[in-house]
């Protein structure tokens, strides 16, 4: 999965020496750099839907998942799963309970990033389901139990039987 930017790091890499510009350290390693995002899953418990979104990969496909993003200075990562739920699918939400979190690694721009995403337990509390954001390419509300066959990362597909359990043991 590309790594999403909030500004562009190109203007810092303008006062680095040559080698720290390609992201590699002056020993000619790929510098490793950490990142954390926060999202979830975010439940209409009025119809038993979630709101998840469809992103092109690098090859065209549309890959169904969960609203995510980075997390913004001074912000903690529950207000974090809330604005980037709002900002990827028009849909103001309310964390329930923390589901856990997923790390992973991978190369960007000449860095190796890990990767940790918190996500949530959401309650859908009001907006519009929208695409307008950029990065997102289609929205969509899916019935809890449908999410495991669109989803298309098993890690995820864990975090929704978690929450549909949590859902579950609270009726």
């Amino acid at each position: 999965m590309p790594a999403r930017s909030r500004k562009s790091s190109r203007d810092k890499d303008a006062r680095k020496t040559p080698g720290q510009a390609s992201g590699k350290s002056r020993s000619g390693r790929m510098r490793t750099v950490a990142e954390t995002s926060a999202g979830g899953l975010v439940v209409d418990t009025e119809t038993g839907r979630a709101a998840v979104i469809g992103r092109l990969d690098r090859r065209g496909r549309l890959l169904w998942s969960l609203p995510k993003g980075h997390v913004e200075d001074g912000e903690t990562v529950e207000q974090a799963a809330v604005r980037e739920v709002a900002e990827e699918t028009g849909i103001d939400s309310a964390v329930v309970a923390a589901l856990g979190s997923i790390d992973y690694w991978f190369v960007a721009d000449d860095r190796r990033v890990h990767k940790t995403v918190h996500h949530f337990l959401l309650r859908a509390v009001g907006g519009e389901l929208s695409d307008a954001d950029v990065e997102v390419t289609e929205v969509a509300w899916v019935a809890l139990a449908d999410l495991p066959a669109r989803l298309a990362y098993a890690d995820e597909r864990r975090l929704v039987q978690r929450a549909t359990t949590m859902l579950a043991d609270s009726a």
